[in-house]
């Protein structure tokens, strides 16, 4: 299967809402570096969530221009999990920098980094795995969940 773009977005954006949340409610009370209220604890983790989300976005595009220049038109499954670098540290100097603005509290390095590798990693094993069990025809109609 190779993925469409529209499939890759939907998928990305399908496995953050459902995944993503759902790490983010277990892991959001114990990030490192996290002070103050459980709320704000909360509050920060759905941002940079949403965030990941926005900018994830323009980057499939991008990361679609780029796999039309592969033979397959398609990324190993190993760069999957390694376009977390430049996603990351894109999303971490954006957040830095308050060019989001929607940070009042900039989250603290050890906060955004625990919190944005461990929802990425489950994010990708379960586009890797789990996700092909409820929904059978996925891989068949180019990663579009709807």
């Amino acid at each position: 299967m190779v993925p469409t773009l529209m499939g890759r977005i939907q998928t990305r954006l399908f496995l953050l809402a459902t995944v993503g949340s759902v790490v983010t409610v277990l892991i959001a009370p114990f990030l490192p570096g996290s002070a103050g209220a459980l709320r704000d604890r909360y509050a920060t983790g759905f941002l940079v969530l949403a965030s990941v989300a926005v900018l994830g976005v323009a980057w499939e595009f991008l990361y679609h221009f780029l796999m039309q220049f592969r033979w397959e038109k398609d990324w190993p499954t190993l760069f999957g999990l390694l376009t977390c670098i430049p996603e990351g540290l894109l999303l971490y100097f954006l957040l830095q920098s308050q060019v989001l603005g929607i940070f009042d509290p900039v989250p603290s390095a050890a906060a955004f980094w625990t919190h944005f590798l461990v929802v990425w990693i489950c994010v990708w094993l379960a586009a890797n795995g789990p996700m092909r069990v409820p929904f059978i025809r996925w891989r068949f109609r180019g990663g579009r969940v709807l």
